[in-house]
This record gives C-alpha cells, sequence and structure tokens, in this order.
C-alpha cells in the first residue's frame, strides 16, 4: 500500500494526514504552537516552532500508524495565508513571522492606497488589508530598517517549511495572491506594485503551480521523522484554496462554507474579470489557471472559542453547542457580531469590536452561546450577499470545519443562507486539499476533479426550512444595522485599550 501525507500548517497547530489511494484517512498525527503577542494588535510566531512541530507530528504519524517511510510517496501542503517571513542572504530568519491576523499596518495600508490608487485593484484584485504581506514589508521597512535592509527573501509560512524540508525556495499562485504583490491575472509579480511601494522585486520568491514538484526531502529532515529522503515535495496551495479542494470546489456553482479560527465563503471562478469591486477577495486557485471569489470573517470560530475559554472553560464543544438546538432562533432577542479582533468582509475595520446586543437577566449560556453561532453564520452571510450582487449563483454550499461538527448549526447555515448545505463523509478541510495536490503530483490520478470523485463522499443534505428563512431573514437586517451603531463608540473607546 502506498500514501500521500498532506500537511496544514494551521494557526495554532500543523496537522499531518496520511491518505492512501481511496481517499481514506488511515491516521492523523498534530502538533500545536504558541502565537506571541507583543501588544495589543500584534500576532506573531517563531517559524522555528513550525519545523519542529512538523518533524514531531510526522514521526508521530508514521510511528503510530506503522507505515514505513518507504511506503510515502508524496508530500504537500496547505498553509496558513498572509504570513511574512524574512530571510538574509544565509537563509536564517531574521525575525519573528508576522501573522494574517496582526493589525498592526493600518497605516501602511493608507500608504498603499495613496500611492496607488485604483491600480491595486486593477492589477491585485484586493483592497489593502491589514492582514495582507505586503503592508507587513512596508511596517518592517518603516520600523525596522537595519533588519530589512539584510532581507534577502520574504517566503510565506508553508512556504518557509518547505524550505526547511527541501532546501528549495518558492511560492506558489494561491498564496502569492494573497500578498498584494501578484498581477493576480497575468500571474507574475507586479512591477508597477514593487515600484510604486519602493519593495525591491527581488525580493519577491521564485512563482511554481501548487501541484509542481519541488523537489525532495533534505536527508537530515528525512531521518529525523522516518521518511525517506527520495519522498517527492509538490509546492501545495494557500490553505482557502487547499481547503477549497479538499471539499471538490473545482467547478462553476460550487461553494464552500469553511468555520475554522475565520470564516471563509468560497466561490469558484474560472472567469479572470469577475468583479467584485474590492468587496470581497478574488485569488487565484490552486487549481491551475482558475480562481475563486472569497469573503472572510476574521473571528468566526474564534469567536466561540473565545466565548469558551472565557465562560466555559475546560468544555469540549460539542457539549457547549449540545443546548442550542433548544434555544429560539434570534436567542431571545439576542444579537452577537463576531468582531472581537475587527473584520474583514464586508467591514475592513482594524478597530470594531464585538457586541452583544439585547441581553437581559432572563438569558442562559445555551442563548448566548445560539447567539454567538447566529452571529458567525449571519456575517457570513453578508459574503454571500457579495458574491451574489457580483452575480454568482450560489445553489448549494459545501460546509467544513466547526460549522459542520453539529447538525443544528448545519441546519442554520442553510436558512441563513436560504441554499442547500452539504457535508461531508469525511470532512478533513485544507489538509485532504494538500492531500489531493499530492495524489496528483505523483500521477494517481490525471487531474484533480477526478482525485475528488475519489476521495470526497457527500453525507447528508440540510435544505432550507421556509418559515426559518423568513425569521432569520428578519434577524439578519437588525443584525446589518449593529456594525454602524456601534463603530463610533468602538473609535472612541480604542484608546482606552
Amino acid at each position: 500500500m502506498n500514501y500521500v501525507i498532506g500537511i496544514d500548517l494551521g494557526t495554532s497547530s500543523v496537522k499531518t494526514m496520511l491518505v492512501d489511494r481511496s481517499g481514506n484517512v488511515c491516521y492523523e498525527a498534530s502538533e500545536s504552537y504558541p502565537l506571541i503577542y507583543e501588544q495589543s494588535g500584534y500576532s506573531e510566531q517563531h517559524p522555528e516552532d513550525w519545523v519542529e512541530k512538523t518533524e514531531l507530528a510526522l514521526h508521530k504519524l508514521l510511528t503510530e500508524s506503522n507505515v514505513v517511510g518507504e511506503a510515502i510517496e508524496g508530500i504537500s501542503f496547505s498553509g496558513q495565508m498572509h504570513g511574512l517571513v524574512l530571510l538574509n542572504k544565509d537563509g536564517q530568519v531574521l525575525r519573528n513571522a508576522i501573522l494574517w491576523n496582526d493589525l498592526r499596518t493600518t497605516k501602511q495600508c493608507r500608504d498603499i492606497e495613496a500611492v496607488l490608487g485604483d491600480k491595486l485593484l486593477e492589477v491585485a484584485k484586493n483592497a489593502a488589508l491589514e492582514g495582507f504581506t505586503l503592508p507587513k514589508l512596508l511596517w518592517v521597512k518603516e520600523h525596522e530598517p537595519e533588519l530589512f535592509h539584510q532581507a534577502a527573501i520574504f517566503l510565506l509560512p508553508k512556504d518557509y517549511l518547505r524550505f526547511r524540508m527541501t532546501g528549495h525556495i518558492s511560492t506558489e499562485y494561491s498564496d502569492a495572491a494573497g500578498t498584494l504583490l501578484l498581477d493576480i491575472v497575468e500571474k507574475q509579480w507586479s512591477s508597477d506594485i514593487c515600484d510604486a511601494t519602493g519593495i525591491d522585486m527581488g525580493l519577491c520568491p521564485p512563482l511554481v503551480e501548487s501541484h509542481s514538484f519541488v523537489g525532495t526531502l533534505l536527508p537530515d529532515f528525512a531521518s529525523r521523522t522516518g521518511l525517506k529522503p527520495t519522498t517527492k515535495v509538490f509546492a501545495g496551495g494557500a490553505d482557502n484554496a487547499c481547503g477549497a479542494i479538499g471539499a471538490g470546489i473545482l467547478s462553476n456553482g460550487k461553494t464552500l462554507c469553511s468555520i475554522g479560527t475565520s470564516g471563509v465563503i468560497l466561490a469558484y471562478e474560472d472567469n479572470k474579470q469577475l468583479d467584485v469591486s474590492g468587496k470581497s477577495h478574488f485569488f487565484n486557485h490552486a487549481k491551475q489557471d482558475s480562481y475563486y471569489a472569497m469573503g472572510v470573517t476574521l473571528a468566526a470560530g474564534y469567536s466561540l472559542q473565545w466565548f469558551r475559554d472565557t465562560f466555559a472553560p475546560g468544555v469540549p464543544f460539542n457539549e457547549l453547542l449540545e443546548g442550542i438546538d433548544k434555544m429560539p432562533i434570534g436567542s431571545k432577542g439576542l444579537l452577537f457580531t463576531p468582531y472581537l479582533v475587527g473584520e474583514r468582509t464586508p467591514h475592513s475595520d482594524a478597530t470594531i469590536r464585538a457586541s452583544f446586543i439585547g441581553m437581559d437577566g432572563s438569558h442562559t449560556r445555551d442563548h448566548l452561546v445560539r447567539s454567538v453561532v447566529e452571529g458567525i453564520t449571519f456575517s457570513l452571510r453578508e459574503s454571500v450577499d457579495i458574491l451574489r450582487l457580483a452575480g454568482k449563483r450560489i445553489d448549494m454550499l459545501i460546509s467544513i470545519g466547526g460549522g459542520s461538527k453539529n447538525e443544528t448549526w448545519l441546519q442554520m447555515q442553510a436558512d441563513v443562507f436560504n441554499t442547500n448545505v452539504i457535508r461531508l463523509e469525511s470532512e478533513q478541510g485544507p489538509a485532504m486539499g494538500a492531500a489531493i495536490l499530492a495524489a496528483v503530483g505523483c500521477g494517481w490520478f490525471d487531474s484533480l476533479e477526478e482525485c475528488a470523485e475519489v476521495f470526497l463522499k457527500p453525507a447528508q443534505t440540510y435544505l432550507p426550512i421556509p418559515a426559518n428563512v423568513e425569521r432569520y431573514e428578519q434577524l439578519y437586517r437588525l443584525y446589518q444595522c449593529i456594525y454602524d451603531r456601534t463603530k463610533q463608540l468602538c473609535d472612541e473607546l480604542s484608546c482606552f485599550r
């Protein structure tokens, strides 16, 4: 029996997945690592933690599954987007990685807008947001000039991990699209953006396709994990692109709802000129010469995690959600906005903060939990609306991540989005997308679509209930009012943080 491994380098942990030729997940192993919050709005990690924990997870994967290294044909990657890793000319890391959820770069975003104007959306297809890589580069250039002068190249998180595993330096288009430096349509680094912002194009890594074979494992890395140095390694993709592959979002009409730390609504697109006017993201897919439009809720699953850690520490998530099916739609007049770390879509706002609106003494923990879940879903509905207004048909969504683990939440998605929602038989998210890239790279299948047909199976479909749709529509309109009515208060409170 031969296998491939999908590696998903997430925000809080690395997940490794062993998959056979039939798409069966034979074993999984993961290792967590810490986030570094030096001050409010900052979010960093040690890149070396990614390497060490990946080694441990791979070693555990092989040891506990009793699969020998010779049986592993290929490895590919999924990774958290936008993070900045700076290397010097010797390939040494110059500073902590600045992550996607870091909010320090508001000034740099305004500077980018000032020098590029409409050219930014024309070329990069995305607005300047704090999470992207270019603003981080400009922040380091402005605040750490001596360190920036030493920089020879930047990498995205998964690409740094792959570099440490293979010695190969590159990125691929789905991750490059999230830097704000890529010409999305022409699939090349933009000299216009680099020149306007003062970034040397030499800092940008070489570009390859997601399915590209980029080398084999370095002997030292292989020996520490139990893998063989001859194991083939493929470039991989951004986490959202791999999540789309892992859910079969590979043709028009298919849309993904992914609820992890952040939340994503992602629609496949083969029209490179789709106009979303910067209201949602438009990125290159990990499927060659394809694209996707995407809206993001920054604190989706994180809102539920925050609530659990703050008000129900130690309670498992399945237990926390047990009571929400007994709570009425609208949580007895309670609304929650998931703006714990600002918001991405449709409000590009780093200072807005979360709210509970309508709380009274009769509300219980279950009311609050349902309100958090409803607020997350309403936020994602705003992304669905943007895509529909851009002309995208959304006849069904495939739900993955935390939002697919609870029957009540799945039905809620169908009702709030007013569309069919599908749960997969074995939902594995971005790690499965990485495994599919490795399987196709190894020649097991001729295309991603052919592989997805074998690897992915729908388990259940949730249909919208008309009475619920109507009730949620009323609540959703109230939810949409909260941003404007709390914006000034949050701005004025920001000086006290």
